[in-house]
């Protein structure tokens, strides 16, 4: 991002930022500088509004920037801090209960997914995803006080750390837990609840920061049209969906060359994934890996978007469910918890963004993988090429998720 996004070649249209710490601040990155700097505001008028993000990550940047730091070094050392802490509690988690081969793959899905990309700019990732961590090892490992306060921060953090409190209050009542841990549960809800405290003193309405979700996504309710959009963009290219023959016969095929490349995509994924343990040269297994990587870099920013929106979304429910009897009960009611409030938010938006913070797709992703390693790491190497590639279009102020 530092140095080779400012030395790619740029179309006349785009302008590319100054180099320096700017390159980590663009597109929400700027609400939360006007947050730190000038406070919330709203207008229940259907706009967007920076009352939608939730106040701690910009309250740790304001706090720094009170002892002199300017507000980019200030928000990348807070989500990149918070991150690293949530790899060290994440890892010291999966091995005491799965063994050092699943803790180190499941830090090597962490750190790698593209989505990973927002852990190192002013985004509240890193910071979300230590929280929630730490809630959900404090619960497993019964110590209700610490559950309490990080969940607490937690949903302070991300409207997704409302999942918290009802998959907390499920799993005691699953696992039949102590009032303490039905207390803990509910005791999580304290940092939503100050802030909806606020916005009842700051602006009448208590419920105005989900008011203010609606500038972002007008609708609740499952977005049954964005799911269809994304499925057929990948299945038929963008052109092809929107300007050719699958909705207008009369245009044919815009974009011939994407048929041919992603019908080459899957069907090398599908022979590697099936036949890779039978194959005896290393050139060709290689040779698998070269041209997968090589197509999806030639791929739009777009179609990585809907690509990732339905790993994490799709690919991570099913690693989840298929070792839901092996995970701990509050990491897979937590990792549902998490899909169905994003599914329930009425809209496809930074879906595989927010997927990525939810830990217990990463933990299922990471568990699975680690008893198919010759898969993984074809998986892994993908991960790091898209992850490359959408820190250059971040860095470029383009839409990335």
């Amino acid at each position: 991002m530092l140095l080779v996004a400012p030395k790619l070649p740029l179309s006349a249209e785009e302008f590319l930022p100054s180099f320096g710490w700017g390159v980590f601040d663009a597109w929400d990155s700027i609400h939360y500088r006007a947050i730190a700097i000038s406070g919330y505001e709203f207008v229940n008028d259907g706009k967007q509004h920076n009352l939608a993000f939730f106040p701690l990550f910009p309250l740790s940047i304001w706090v720094l920037m009170k002892l002199g730091l300017p507000f980019e070094l200030a928000g990348i050392l807070v989500n990149n801090l918070a991150f690293f802490a949530a790899l060290y509690c994440l890892y010291f988690w999966i091995k005491e209960d799965y063994g050092i081969n699943a803790a180190q793959w499941v830090i090597a899905v962490v750190c790698c997914y593209p989505s990973s990309m927002f852990t190192g700019v002013i985004y509240t990732e890193g910071l979300y995803l230590f929280l929630s961590t730490a809630t959900l090892r404090a619960f497993d490992q019964k110590q209700y006080g610490w559950t309490a306060l990080w969940g607490a921060m937690a949903t302070a953090t991300r409207p997704t750390g409302m999942a918290l409190i009802l998959a907390l209050a499920i799993a005691a009542w699953k696992e039949r837990r102590p009032p303490s841990a039905y207390i803990a549960g509910f005791a999580t809800s304290i940092g939503i609840l100050l802030f909806s405290l606020y916005c009842a003193i700051y602006f009448g309405n208590p419920l105005a920061f989900i008011e203010a979700q609606r500038g972002w996504r007008p609708t609740l309710g499952f977005d049954w049209q964005g799911w269809l959009n994304m499925f057929m963009q990948i299945l038929v290219g963008t052109k092809n969906w929107q300007y050719g023959w699958v909705q207008n016969p009369s245009g044919g095929i815009q974009d011939p060359w994407y048929i041919l490349l992603f019908g080459v995509i899957v069907t090398s994924g599908y022979l590697l994934w099936r036949l890779g343990q039978h194959f005896s040269s290393v050139k060709l297994v290689y040779g698998f890996y070269a041209l997968v990587l090589f197509l999806l870099i030639l791929v739009s920013e777009q179609w990585i978007n809907n690509l990732l929106n339905l790993v994490m979304i799709l690919g991570g429910g099913y690693a989840l469910w298929r070792l839901r009897t092996q995970l701990s009960a509050v990491t897979v009611i937590y990792g549902f918890c998490g899909i169905g409030l994003l599914l329930a938010s009425g809209g496809t938006i930074s879906l595989s963004r927010l997927a990525y913070g939810i830990v217990p797709l990463n933990i299922a992703i990471g568990v699975l993988l680690s008893r198919h390693p010759r898969q993984g790491y074809l998986i892994l190497g993908i991960f790091v090429t898209l992850l490359a590639k959408i820190a250059v279009g971040f860095a470029q102020e383009h839409w990335v998720g």
